[in-house]
């Protein structure tokens, strides 16, 4: 099973938009449910400047997405939002690691980013590890963050600074 991480296309809407009808996904991330495919068509046909969105595939069908988000103040241009999900039927097989491994790549090797941060519900230890692993680390918590299901749930707030052996690292105090 071999995982192809490629940059997403407009024609890959309707993968997004049946992962995110999983109930799995728009429950580990803030996207709603009952997405609409004219939301997914947007996004992917008119991106928000700066961003990045990839898309993981195994034999050319879509089972992941990936992004990497642009602040729009110039003060935080040296910061991205990460965003991620996977379908259901494939976590644990390795799709989450290589989204990632792309993210990090990219934001550390060819955009100049030092500072990668996230929003993870307190609850998704899956996703915790494996942030975790690529060197994220948990900055705070913020209580009552989202409304999931009818409850308000906290959320941690991770972040990952781009690591010393890259030009320009960040040195931690």
């Amino acid at each position: 099973m071999d995982i192809v991480i490629r940059r997403a296309e407009p024609e890959d809407f309707e993968a997004f938009y049946r992962t995110f009808q999983d109930r799995e996904s728009y429950w580990g991330t803030l996207q709603p449910p009952f997405p609409s495919r004219e939301l997914w068509r947007k996004r992917l046909v008119e991106p928000k400047e700066g961003d990045v969105v990839f898309a993981a595939c195994i034999d050319g069908e879509v089972i992941g997405n990936a992004g990497l988000h642009a602040f729009p103040n110039p003060r935080r241009a040296h910061a991205m939002h990460v965003g991620m999900t996977v379908r259901s039927d494939h976590k644990g097989k390795g799709v989450g690691s290589a989204l990632m491994q792309a993210l990090c790549d990219t934001a550390d090797k060819w955009m100049n980013v030092v500072r990668l941060e996230l929003t993870v519900y307190t609850d998704n230890e899956r996703a915790i590890a494996l942030y975790r692993k690529f060197g994220f680390e948990v900055e705070g918590t913020h209580r009552a963050f989202a409304l999931r299901d009818g409850e308000y749930v906290d959320t941690f707030f991770m972040a990952r600074l781009r690591p010393k052996s890259f030009p320009g690292a960040v040195e931690r105090p």
